[in-house]
C-alpha cells in the first residue's frame, strides 16, 4: 500500500480517537479549596502516604484536574480569606500544576447560599439598579484582575446556590425575579467586560436542590423566560439534604434532555466519622473512611451516566480545611490522606503519555510506517 493510502488510514482511525479524547478532556475532577491555602498559612501539613506534600499537590497526584474557589466582596472583615488577592495567589499555585479553575462569585460579604444570601455592607441601600451597577463592576473589576494575574478561570459561577436569588433583599425570589436577573445579567455582563480579548470562560448558574427535578425545572423556566444566557447547570448534592443517587440521575437526566445543558456537581460532601445528620436513619454509606471513598464515587458515577455526555463533573466541598470541617475532608485528623482521594483512579490513572505517543494503547502493527507489506 502507498503511503498516502497509509496516512489516510492513519487519520480515520487517529481522528476518532482523538476527538473521543477531547470529548472528555474537560471533565472535572474537582474540589473547592477555597481555605486549603488558609490552612497551610496556618502551619496545617498535609501528608500522603505518610509524607508532607503540599496539598494541592496531592489532589494533582491523585488525578484532580479542577480547582474551584469563591470570592467574596469583603470577606476578611467578616472571617474568610476569600478576597482578591488570596484567590489570585491560590489560583496561581494551581495553575502552575496544571489545575483548571472555577471562580464562584459569593455577592455578599461572606458566606451565600439559600438559607441566606445577604447584600454586602458598602451595596446596602442602593436602589435597584444601582445594585445592578455594583454587581458588574465588581465583577469586570475582579475579571480583569485575574487576566492581568495570567489566571483566567475557565468556568465562572455568577452566584453561588442561588435557588432563592442573592443580594437580599432586592434579589431575593420568588418575589424578585425582574431584579434577580438584572443581577444575574450584570454578573454575566462584568465578565465579559472584564476578560478582554482573552476566550470567554463558560458561565454557570448554582442552584442547590441536586437531586429535585420540579425545583430545578421551576428555576430554570423562569431563567429562560428572562433569557438569560449561560452554559452549565450547577447543583449541590448532599447525602442528608438533597434527595437519593436516584434522585440526582434523574435530574441530571432532566437538565440534559430537557434544558439541553450540561450538568456539573458543585458540591458535595460526606462524613469519615459520626456525623448529626444521621442519627434517626441511616445515611447511604457508612461515615466510615471507606464510606466516604464510596460516596464520592457513587455520586462520578451518576453523573458521568447523563445522558448526550451532559455530564461534566463532580467537586467536593472543602477537603482540605481547618477545624469544623476535617470529618468531611480528605485528610483525618493528623492530615493524612484518607482513602477517598482513591474514587477517581479507575478514571485518571495511568496519566496519559505527552511525549507525542499514543496516549493509551500500542498502536496496531498496520499503522507502523515502513516499506510496503
Amino acid at each position: 500500500m502507498k503511503s498516502s493510502a497509509w496516512l489516510r488510514l492513519l487519520f480515520l482511525i487517529v481522528l476518532p480517537l482523538a476527538a473521543h479524547a477531547q470529548q472528555y478532556t474537560d471533565y472535572a475532577f474537582g474540589a473547592d479549596l477555597s481555605f486549603l491555602k488558609q490552612a497551610e498559612d496556618h502551619g496545617k501539613k498535609f501528608k500522603d502516604g505518610g509524607v508532607a506534600k503540599p496539598g494541592l499537590q496531592i489532589f494533582r497526584d491523585h488525578g484532580y484536574n479542577y480547582i474551584r474557589l469563591r470570592i467574596c466582596v469583603e470577606p476578611v472583615a467578616y472571617g474568610l480569606p476569600n478576597d482578591l488577592a488570596y484567590t489570585i495567589a491560590l489560583a496561581k499555585q494551581a495553575k502552575a500544576l496544571g489545575f483548571k479553575f472555577v471562580l464562584s462569585f459569593h455577592y455578599s460579604n461572606a458566606w451565600a447560599d439559600p438559607t441566606g444570601e445577604p447584600t454586602p455592607k458598602a451595596w446596602q441601600g442602593l436602589a435597584p439598579e444601582q445594585l445592578v451597577e455594583a454587581i458588574f463592576t465588581h465583577t469586570r473589576d475582579t475579571i480583569a484582575a485575574c487576566r492581568e494575574a495570567g489566571v483566567m478561570p475557565d468556568i465562572v459561577g455568577v452566584g453561588n446556590e442561588i435557588t432563592n436569588g442573592f443580594c437580599w433583599p432586592v434579589g431575593r425570589l420568588p418575589e424578585n425575579w425582574d431584579n434577580l436577573a438584572a443581577m444575574v445579567y450584570a454578573g454575566i455582563n462584568g465578565v465579559d467586560a472584564g476578560r478582554g480579548n482573552t476566550r470567554r470562560p463558560r458561565i454557570l448558574l448554582h442552584v442547590d436542590h441536586g437531586g429535585d427535578v420540579r425545583d430545578t425545572k421551576r428555576f430554570f423556566d423562569k431563567i429562560a423566560d428572562y433569557g438569560i444566557p449561560y452554559d452549565i447547570v450547577g447543583v449541590s448534592f448532599y447525602p442528608w439534604s438533597h434527595g437519593t443517587l436516584v434522585d440526582l440521575r434523574a435530574n441530571c437526566r432532566f437538565i440534559a434532555e430537557e434544558l439541553q445543558k450540561d450538568v456539573v456537581v458543585m458540591e458535595t460532601g460526606a462524613y469519615w466519622k459520626p456525623s448529626p445528620y444521621f442519627q434517626q436513619s441511616p445515611p447511604p454509606f457508612p461515615e466510615t473512611p471507606e464510606g466516604q471513598k464510596q460516596w464520592f464515587a457513587a455520586v462520578n458515577e451518576v453523573v458521568m451516566a447523563t445522558p448526550h455526555g451532559r455530564g461534566k463533573g463532580v467537586f467536593w466541598w472543602e477537603p482540605a480545611a481547618e477545624r469544623d470541617l476535617v470529618a468531611r475532608g480528605f485528610f483525618d485528623d493528623d492530615g493524612n490522606a484518607l482513602p477517598v482521594f482513591e474514587a477517581f483512579h479507575a478514571y485518571t490513572r495511568p496519566a496519559q503519555r505527552v511525549d507525542g505517543q499514543f496516549p493509551v494503547t500500542t498502536p496496531p502493527a498496520a499503522l507502523h510506517f515502513g516499506p510496503n507489506r
